[in-house]
Parts: structure tokens; sequence; C-alpha cells
């Protein structure tokens, strides 16, 4: 099988859409952090996307002090492809969401590719005892909330980090975000291959129903033809649903607790590396193989890890 055939596994180790009250098992700190993202690669995910949080609190932060509590030991410990958020959070301004890649210029970094809804209250019916006064007025204050990714915005992260040898995974939540990323091509802003990434049952995206999978693959194979690589991510409960569908057509996918905090029907994951193992079991179930952190270098013409620019300077 070649490297292009094999199948990417992305591990989300913890993001800004959970709260610590939500599951004990949400790494929180940088040592957890860390052992969770190193137990994810050993389970089989070629790429780590890291966010961080602060210790204390359980909040998301980007301060580039927050990821140097993690990122060596990472590095150190895990042959993985290390992707760093520009997501950040939706409350955040897109020069506070950039500053880590900035800062360390990992060989990927995530890239929101349009301005939308992002509704995280909902999880208000689920959730009702939180253990910090942040999380409540998070989930709450989404219902009026913008997540901001301009054409400007979207444009400032691509050349500033573009300019560091930082390739992008796309994140497209609607196909109106395939087209978006379409015209930064045609700009000439970005150069293929193309890690698209797209996301469903996020509200204020597109959903997560067999048919929107479908759509989002014919649109991309359409705007992008060969010179795209397509991974899916589902939110929640349709993470491993959507996930399954993907790897069946030939695509890729992207698991982790910063997407879902279960591992099935009301059965919480004791961590990263559970959910790496299980959508492992469902791509060799299929008779596919796994990619290796060297394949996903190779298929997405990667600078390579020494590139990166840790927190010792080197």
């Amino acid at each position: 099988m070649s490297n292009s055939q094999k199948v990417i596994i992305s591990c989300a180790v913890t993001g800004a859409i959970h709260t610590p009250s939500m599951s004990a098992y949400l790494p929180v700190t940088p040592e957890q952090i860390a052992e969770s993202a190193i137990e994810a690669a050993r389970a089989g995910a070629a790429i780590l996307h890291l966010h961080a949080r602060d210790p204390k609190t359980g909040r998301p932060t980007q301060t580039p002090a927050a990821f140097t509590k993690f990122l060596d030991l990472i590095a150190n410990s895990a042959d993985a492809v290390i992707n760093l958020t520009t997501g950040g959070s939706p409350y955040m301004t897109v020069e506070e969401r950039m500053e880590p890649a900035r800062v360390f210029e990992p060989e990927l970094a995530s890239m929101n590719m349009g301005t939308m809804n992002f509704g995280l209250f909902p999880m208000l019916r689920r959730y009702k005892d939180f253990q910090h006064d942040w999380e409540r007025s998070y989930l709450e204050g989404s219902k009026d909330l913008i997540f901001r990714n301009t054409y400007a915005d979207i444009e400032t992260v691509l050349v500033e980090l573009g300019a560091k040898g930082t390739r992008f995974e796309f994140e497209c939540y609607d196909t109106s975000h395939l087209y978006n990323l379409a015209y930064f091509v045609d700009e000439g802003l970005v150069k293929p291959p193309f890690f698209i990434q797209t996301v469903f049952g996020i509200m204020g995206g597109i959903g997560a129903h067999a048919d929107d999978v479908m759509h989002m693959k014919r649109t991309a194979d359409r705007l992008f033809g060969a010179s795209y690589r397509w991974s899916v991510l589902g939110a929640g409960r349709h993470q491993m649903p959507v996930a399954a569908t993907a790897a069946a057509m030939g695509g890729n996918v992207r698991v982790g607790l910063e997407d879902s905090l279960w591992l099935g029907r009301g059965k919480l994951a004791r961590s990263n590396a559970e959910q790496v193992g299980q959508v492992r079991q469902i791509i060799e179930a299929l008779g596919l193989e796994i990619a290796s952190p060297a394949d996903v270098r190779e298929i997405l013409e990667l600078k390579g890890a020494s590139s990166m620019k840790l927190v010792t300077g080197e």
C-alpha cells in the first residue's frame, strides 16, 4: 500500500469546546496534556493537534508560555507531527490565536476557514454543575457569539505562518469554507497538497448526516481534484460514525477529547489514546493501514520536526 493510501489519524488532545466539569478525563495541566498526547501517539496518532489550558482554572489559553510547559515533553517523547491551533477559542482575537504558532513555527497549524455562529450553549442541557465560574458563562455566551475568521484574518495567518514553512490543517465547517479556501488557492497564498479537515456536527456548521459528509467530499473533489488530502472530524456522538464513513471512502480521520468526550453511548473516554485505539480498530477492520508520522510528512510535504522552535530555542 502506498503512503498516499494509508489513513492518517489526527488526535485533538484538549481544546476550547469542553470544560473541566464535563469529564474528569479531560487533560488540563501541562503534565496531563503531555502524557495524554504521548499516549495517543503511541496508540497510532500520527498528528497531535494541541491547545493549552490554564492549569488552575482549566480555561483555554493561547499564551506561548502555556505551550512551553508541554511542547518539549511531547516533541522529545513522541515522533508525531505537532499541529498547533490558531483557532484557540472563539472569544480570542486572531492575533492571540496565532501567537503560539508564530513563536514555535510548527510543521502544521490549524486554520479555520470562515466566520460562523459557534453554538456551545446546547451543552447546558446536559451539564448543570460546574467547578469554575467561567464555565457556565462561557457556554451561555455562545448563544450570541460569532467566531470571527474574516478574509483579512485568514490572510494574516496564511502569510505570516506560511512564510516560516508551516503548512495548514484547513478546518472547514461548511461548504462555504471550501470555497473560501479555493479563493486563497487562486490568490496563490497556499500551495498543494492541501490538508482539508471537514468538520461535522458543530452547531452553526454543517450537520453530521452521511449526506452531509458526501456533500462536503464532492464539493472538495470538484474544487481541488487530486491536490488535497481529505480528513473528517465528527463532534460529540458523531465522532466514530463519521470517521468510519470517511475511512471506508478512503479518507483520513481526527479524533480526540477536544471534539468528543465519548467512547460510546453513555461511556466517557478515559483518554485520547482510547479514542485513537477505537478508530484504529475500525480502520484496520476495513483492511486499511494507518500512516506513520514519516508517511504524513511525505504525504503533506511538511518541513520536518527539526524545524520547529522548541522552548529551548533549538
